[in-house]
């Protein structure tokens, strides 16, 4: 099965005003969304926020500020970026926001890059 790219999956907008949601074809993620969690992930400080995030069911801003000792503006920063890689989901309870990892997110990646290796050993073995 092919996965096609945000901008030539059927019916969908263009990639520039795509949806901050991963976007999957056929229950498969794609190469846009694998390059975007792994650019997501790919730095130190958001890996150990993520990391923070992942160890609970939730936790607030605040919480992340006082654990890695980061500025809230460069916590705000990470969280948005994790966010629209579709890791985590942020949401307000009156003057909180409250952060809780996305698992499906990540069983989604770990079979995307499983199909990533597959394909590799299977060419190299041509």
């Amino acid at each position: 099965m092919q996965v096609f790219p945000v901008s030539r999956l059927p019916g969908n907008a263009p990639a520039s005003v795509a949806p901050r949601n991963p976007v999957h074809y056929k229950g498969l993620m794609d190469r846009l969304q694998v390059e975007k969690i792994s650019k997501a992930l790919g730095d130190e400080t958001r890996l150990r926020i993520f990391a923070a995030i992942s160890s609970e069911k939730q936790i607030n801003c605040g919480d992340i500020v006082s654990l890695q000792g980061v500025t809230p503006a460069t916590v705000s920063h990470h969280l948005k970026i994790l966010n629209e890689a579709g890791l985590i989901e942020c949401r307000r309870e009156g003057q909180f926001v409250i952060n809780a990892p996305v698992p499906k997110t990540i069983e989604e990646y770990t079979r995307a890059l499983t199909r990533i290796v597959s394909a590799s050993k299977s060419s190299r073995s041509r």
